[in-house]
């Protein structure tokens, strides 16, 4: 089960004062109420490359509110996070929240996020003779503990009828798993994000097998319940989102500014990035959670289930709130 560990480092990143880039996104009349933005000060859990840097990047970093970014690298690290009074807000899987429910984590879904299910995958190093998923029977394998890749090995493993105990599973940070199978240390690694392409252009690995058509693809946003009660941080919320919804689209319809905003940042050749970005099954699109996006996690919960990783069925429903739904405008 999921640990909530109150201790979380991050890396801050000031952005209330930025209006620079030109491009107004102001607040709809509905939110107008909301006269003491000002006063509110958003803290926004950000991936390295993603909200942060993309809101900027498209111009839309204007806000009337403060925003407080900080850097993770998994979702349920963010998860963990807004629990502990960390962080107000942010983004992950359905992977998380299934362990979220499972704990009864303070917690509060506030909107769902279509993306693309690309570059998640199991990667074995390059002169590995894994040539099938069923060759890495008694292989040693990493994996980032209660993220999207934990999901997917498992799956992997089920279709070719193994376990987690037909292999040596290690759990491992982003960073960890790097290293580890860099330095030989592991015969493959479950993992997810630009890693994947800069390992295979770097020629360090190859990709065993692909998990776009295991994931949905549905992601979530999610809010501080201890926040959630303040009208205003409700109003600021909803215009963040928004705002980062608005991101999405227009820096979809110009990959190549995309790319250029977040090639420094991630450290990766822009050409990589912007081929990534190119082969996104889907674009990344923000809107109010509905019942599908609970059957869907459902389906999670229950392979988790079956692994013993959760007691029993959580309730997910409990986790989502409409606090903020009449609010969006996607």
């Amino acid at each position: 089960m999921m640990s909530f560990d109150p201790h979380i480092s991050r890396r801050h990143f000031g952005l209330g004062a930025l209006s620079i880039l030109g491009t107004s996104f102001p607040l709809s009349p509905h939110r107008a109420h909301a006269a003491n933005l000002p006063s509110i000060t958003l803290r926004v859990a950000s991936f390295r490359g993603m909200d942060s840097t993309i809101i900027p990047a498209a111009g839309l970093a204007d806000f009337p509110y403060n925003v407080e970014f900080s850097e993770f690298n998994s979702g349920n690290l963010i998860a963990q996070a807004i629990n502990a009074n960390a962080v107000d807000m942010g983004g992950w899987s359905e992977i998380p929240l299934v362990f979220i429910a499972a704990s009864g984590a303070r917690v509060k879904i506030v909107a769902t996020i279509d993306g693309p299910t690309t570059n998640q995958a199991v990667v074995v190093p390059a002169n590995s003779p894994a040539r099938s998923f069923a060759d890495l029977k008694g292989r040693k394998v990493g994996y980032i503990r209660s993220t999207t890749a934990h999901y997917f090995l498992i799956r992997m493993l089920q279709k070719v009828g193994l376990t987690f105990a037909d292999i040596t599973p290690v759990p491992l940070g982003m960073s960890q798993g790097l290293t580890a199978l860099k330095s030989g240390s592991l015969d493959a690694w479950a993992t997810y994000g630009y890693v994947i392409p800069l390992l295979m252009a770097d020629g360090f690995g190859r990709i065993l097998e692909s998990a776009e058509n295991i994931l949905s693809g549905h992601y979530f946003i999610g809010a501080n319940p201890l926040q959630l009660p303040d009208p205003n941080f409700r109003a600021a919320a909803a215009d963040y989102i928004n705002r980062l919804g608005k991101a999405y689209t227009l820096l979809t319809q110009n990959k190549t500014r995309w790319a250029k905003a977040i090639s420094p940042i991630i450290q990766i050749p822009e050409p990589i990035v912007l081929s990534d970005l190119d082969a996104q099954n889907r674009p990344y699109r923000i809107r109010p959670w509905n019942d599908g996006d609970i059957q869907s996690a459902q389906i999670v919960a229950d392979t988790f289930i079956e692994q013993r990783l959760i007691p029993s069925r959580p309730d997910l429903k409990s986790v989502f709130s409409n606090e903020l739904t009449a609010l969006l405008t996607g």
